[in-house]
């Protein structure tokens, strides 16, 4: 897996993606205290509703950040990107209301849905072999579990000794070392195709293509899968640990750490497992397994305050549903890849950033607003949800054929 760190500029791609997601890490433990500490046991329903807001700019701004910048340099959608993420973040620990709250994020996540989509179009060309681009796409996925390990762990640390805004300090500076990272880089040019068609062409071209392509297809419906294992994940970990089981802030690092660890064991056994089982296979079995982990979270959540081992149990299903959740999204770039060509695969990442973003668009707020009037309802509701597009998924992605699957054009989407 390390042998394509060998490549110089995706060394210093990948330096400034861990950079990037260590701020970031602590910048989600950050905002979860503070959103408790302005709303206290309704933190869940404020997180929820700005993680909706993040959900809205990812949907609304990437396809039509994608059309206009088109033209532009990739390093300089990368640096601008990174730029505003650090000047939004160093504002964060200022807040003093709930709505303050929801205009940054808003910003913020505006910026990400520029930088995202930009730098996973880039990988492909810079590692052309599949089996290096397998490896990437499987360190990538180790990069955002060591995170979810590193970062709580940091957080958890710098918590016995400084106050959580200080967290905010650290997603800044991550920010801003991504952006020098990205400044030092030569990247290719040859990425890059000249826009054809007009801004709606090009905004709807990935959706397009989405819905032309089977594989797609299905992988447009598991997006709803992850989006609901995340959703209870992200939106309630700091309501189970903080208001269910009375536990301290480092518990919620706790928590998350859990769930990333599952994932990274996961990730760093994707490029075997996918040499025998396949996309298909190994993306279908991951759904399945989140929809277990949701409906054993439901007399998790019941018993939380009988049964004594209810948290510990927790850790172990945030483990398992981060496992499941690396299985779906670690090979889904290499569907992406394939139903793409030089001139489609921005609007194909793109759409994928964007479609992945719209499931959580609907699972947020019922990990928020539904849990904050009783957390076993949420549960319920995102158990549902997982439930009937693991089914759904297992339908429109027919077992693999002879015939391989069209590629779609600029003009033939």
């Amino acid at each position: 897996m390390l042998s394509v760190l060998k490549n110089p500029v995706y060394r210093k791609l990948f330096t400034a993606q861990v950079v990037a997601l260590l701020g970031t890490g602590l910048l989600t433990i950050a905002l979860g205290l503070l959103a408790f500490d302005l709303a206290g046991s309704k933190a869940g329903a404020v997180l929820g509703t700005a993680l909706t807001i993040k959900m809205l700019a990812y949907v609304g701004v990437a396809p039509v950040i994608a059309a206009l910048v088109e033209r532009l340099p990739r390093k300089v959608v990368l640096v601008a990107a990174d730029i505003v993420r650090a000047a939004v973040a160093l504002s964060l620990p200022f807040l003093t209301e709930v709505w303050q709250i929801y205009v940054l994020v808003f910003v913020l996540q505006a910026a990400s849905a520029t930088f995202t989509p930009a730098f996973q179009s880039v990988i492909p060309v810079i590692l052309p072999d599949e089996k290096a681009y397998t490896r990437a796409l499987s360190l990538s996925r180790l990069a955002y579990d060591l995170e979810a390990l590193v970062s709580p762990a940091l957080a958890a640390l710098l918590l016995t000794v400084v106050s959580y805004n200080n967290l905010f300090l650290g997603t800044t500076a991550g920010f801003l070392v991504s952006a020098l990272m990205v400044v030092t880089i030569a990247l290719p040019t040859g990425e890059q195709a000249a826009a054809v068609g007009s801004v709606w062409h090009r905004t709807t071209l990935g959706v397009r293509i989405f819905a032309r392509t089977p594989s797609l297809r299905s992988l447009m419906v598991l997006n709803l899968t992850v989006g609901a294992s995340t959703a209870l994940v992200l939106v309630n970990s700091v309501v189970y640990a903080r208001d269910t089981f009375g536990l301290s802030n480092s518990s919620l690092a706790l928590a998350l750490a859990s769930y990333g660890a599952g994932s990274m064991i996961v990730a760093l056994n994707v490029p075997r497992i996918l040499d025998r089982t396949g996309d298909r296979t190994l993306m279908l079995t991951g759904a399945s397994i989140l929809t277990v982990g949701l409906l054993l979270a439901i007399p998790m959540t019941v018993a939380a305050g009988a049964w004594a081992g209810s948290w510990w149990f927790l850790l172990a299903l945030w483990a398992l549903m981060g496992a499941g959740n690396a299985m779906i999204i670690t090979p889904s770039a290499r569907i992406l890849r394939r139903a793409s060509t030089d001139q489609t695969r921005s609007y194909i990442f793109t759409a994928q950033f964007s479609l992945s973003h719209a499931a959580f668009l609907i699972t947020y707020p019922i990990a928020g607003w539904l849990g904050a009037l009783g957390l076993v309802w949420a549960v319920v509701a995102l158990a549902i949800i997982a439930a009937g597009s693991m089914i759904a998924a297992r339908v429109m992605w027919p077992a693999p054929q002879l015939a391989p699957e069209p590629v779609a054009t600029m003009t033939g989407a």
